[in-house]
């Protein structure tokens, strides 16, 4: 076969991987300069550093398998996690159970509830069972009062913003799954996995092995339609930077682009384009501080508090080491936005001149003449809001054109959007890809 890819991302590349290496021959078109998508990189203190903040769990099992199929699994390397929540005016080390039942800011039978109602979700198995149920609902109803006032329902609605009650409760159950399965010993210390090298190391590779395997992956070349005819996909129209628009001809397309663009590239029936516009995506932006000086101990800073208007801080060099940015200190200050908020239409100084005076409440010595450098990314398709019963509504990755496939992390459920879930969507399409052609493409009918 010969498959076109729209999209260089996780997804794209892990696909690419499976069927260059089982003797089919990609394509991969994208829009971007770079590959990695949401990994990438970018150059900080003479390192490549994740555009936005990005780390691995132990049970993140799809990257790790790819990593030892591309033969560098022993470039990921294990580091101990300090987490610390911002409430009520103070920052308390919220890493391990004993940290919890020294958290001040709640009442201590709060603090016995928090660490008992985490035990609980995490022995729920199925998912499903909460499915009819927001998180927002859920949690006032299990957990309530003070543990629920002051932790959780602050994270929510910094996360979501306006949708926070609407986020469906396996969003929730596999967050918690995740964190628990990354905590080891008696004191259930927290672990986070790092590529050396950055996740560039995993890119790069997969580029290189593609390229090898008589793949083609062709950057800055932006994919402008799907072409289309008697209903199955038969060609992409690209348009190279700089150069002609060209038509290439494939046996089936896989496209990873979010719901709200699919619709450009080609015509869908009602049905299947309300389940795409019916998911609403927040936008990620990022501000990224080089600094002479620490801000705190911390790793991953979690807020919660409306007055803060930003919804993390995230220290990579109190995980790595700061030799790697050139003796800086690197902190990222993270925010999920709607599209229309006036934040996300700030530019980067703005949000420079909004967020710095904050930065005392987690250390009152900071101060600006601490800055080396400053860099900001905003992706707007980075967190969508999957609601309630979602698995009743969600996109098929067979779309209604025949051998055309969708890929996107509106499709990742019940966990989170992430790296690792995008590597085993992406391995998972190009087994289906593989299957449908051997099925002479009977799953259409």
């Amino acid at each position: 076969m010969k498959i076109g890819i729209i999209g260089a991302g996780a997804a794209g590349l892990a696909t690419a991987f499976d069927l260059s290496s089982n003797g089919h021959k990609v394509v991969v078109y994208e829009s971007a300069p770079f590959i990695g998508g949401q990994a990438s990189t970018i150059p900080v203190g003479g390192g490549p550093l994740e555009r936005g903040y990005h780390h691995l769990f132990t049970n993140d099992s799809a990257i790790i398998g790819l990593m030892a199929d591309l033969g560098i699994g022993d470039k990921l390397k294990w580091y101990p996690s300090r987490v610390g929540t911002y409430t009520s005016g103070k920052v308390y080390k919220t890493t391990t159970p004993l940290d919890l039942l020294r958290l001040s800011a709640l009442p201590f039978k709060d603090r016995i509830k928090l660490g008992l109602f985490a035990l609980r979700v995490k022995r729920i198995k199925d998912w499903r069972s909460l499915e009819d149920q927001t998180a927002d609902y859920w949690l006032r109803e299990h957990l309530g009062g003070m543990a629920y006032e002051k932790m959780w329902a602050p994270l929510l609605k910094g996360k979501f913003g306006e949708y926070y009650d609407q986020i469906g409760m396996p969003w929730f159950w596999s967050k918690i799954q995740t964190r628990f399965a990354s905590r080891q010993g008696i004191r259930g210390r927290e672990v986070l996995g790092y590529p050396d090298g950055s996740f560039d190391t995993v890119f790069d590779r997969l580029k290189s092995v593609i390229e090898s395997q008589d793949g083609e992956i062709h950057l800055s070349t932006p994919v402008v339609r799907v072409e289309v005819v008697d209903g199955v996909a038969k060609a992409l129209i690209v348009q190279p930077e700089g150069g002609d628009e060209a038509r290439n001809e494939f046996d089936c397309v896989l496209s990873t682009v979010p719901s709200f663009s699919f619709p450009d590239l080609v015509d869908l029936p009602d049905d299947y384009l309300s389940r795409l516009t019916g998911v609403h995506y927040l936008a990620a932006v990022v501000v990224i501080l080089e600094m002479s000086r620490p801000l705190t101990n911390i790793y991953w800073m979690n807020i919660a508090d409306s007055d803060v208007p930003f919804l993390g801080l995230i220290e990579q060099t109190n995980m790595l080491p700061k030799e790697w940015y050139g003796g800086s200190n690197v902190l990222y200050i993270a925010n999920y936005l709607d599209r229309e908020d006036e934040l996300f239409k700030m530019s980067r100084d703005e949000l420079v001149d909004l967020y710095l005076p904050h930065l005392t409440k987690f250390n009152p010595e900071f101060n600006r003449s601490w800055i080396r450098a400053i860099h900001y990314n905003a992706v707007s398709a980075a967190q969508p809001i999957i609601g309630t019963n979602y698995s009743k509504v969600i996109p098929d990755h067979r779309t209604p054109v025949q051998r055309l496939y969708l890929a996107n992390t509106t499709q990742i459920y019940p966990e989170d959007r992430g790296t690792n879930y995008s590597i085993r969507m992406g391995r998972e399409l190009a087994a289906m890809i593989q299957d449908d052609e051997k099925q002479a493409w009977r799953n259409w009918r």
